[in-house]
C-alpha cells in the first residue's frame, strides 16, 4: 500500500508562484510513476503532469506546459509541482497520484493523496 501526503497549498496572488509537494511511503519510490492532477470547483479532475520513476521523462498537459514543472527526489521520496505565473483559474484542489511502474502515465493511477487546496486571488 502506498500512502501519499500533499503539502504546500495556500492562498497566492495572481502572478505569483507556488511549489506543492507530495511525500510517498509504503513502496520503493523509484518504482512508482507519479502524477499531478487538479479538480476545480464544479469541474472534473484533470491531469496536469507526470514523471517517470527515474525522473528522466516528464509529460505535461499542453495547457500548463511552460508554467508547471514536475520534479522528484527519489532519495527523499517526494514529488513536487512548481507552478509559476499563477492565474485565478488555477484555483483547485491539487492531488498527487502514484502508479506502480517506471514509465510515465496520463491515467490509471492506483494511489491518491488527499489533496492540497491552492487558491489564487486576482
Amino acid at each position: 500500500q502506498v500512502q501519499l501526503v500533499e503539502s504546500g497549498g495556500g492562498l497566492v496572488q495572481a502572478g505569483g508562484s507556488l511549489r506543492i509537494s507530495c511525500a510517498a511511503s509504503g513502496r520503493t519510490f523509484s518504482g512508482l510513476a507519479m502524477g499531478w492532477f487538479r479538480q476545480a470547483p464544479g469541474k472534473e479532475r484533470e491531469f496536469l503532469a507526470a514523471i517517470s520513476g527515474s525522473g528522466g521523462i516528464r509529460y505535461y498537459l499542453e495547457a500548463v506546459r511552460g508554467r508547471f514543472t514536475i520534479s522528484r527526489n527519489n532519495a527523499e521520496n517526494t514529488v513536487h509541482l512548481q507552478i509559476n505565473s499563477l492565474k485565478p483559474e488555477d484555483t483547485a484542489v491539487y492531488y498527487c497520484a502514484a502508479k506502480i511502474g517506471t514509465s510515465y502515465y496520463l491515467n490509471g493511477y492506483d494511489y491518491w493523496g488527499q489533496g492540497t487546496l491552492v487558491t489564487v486571488s486576482s
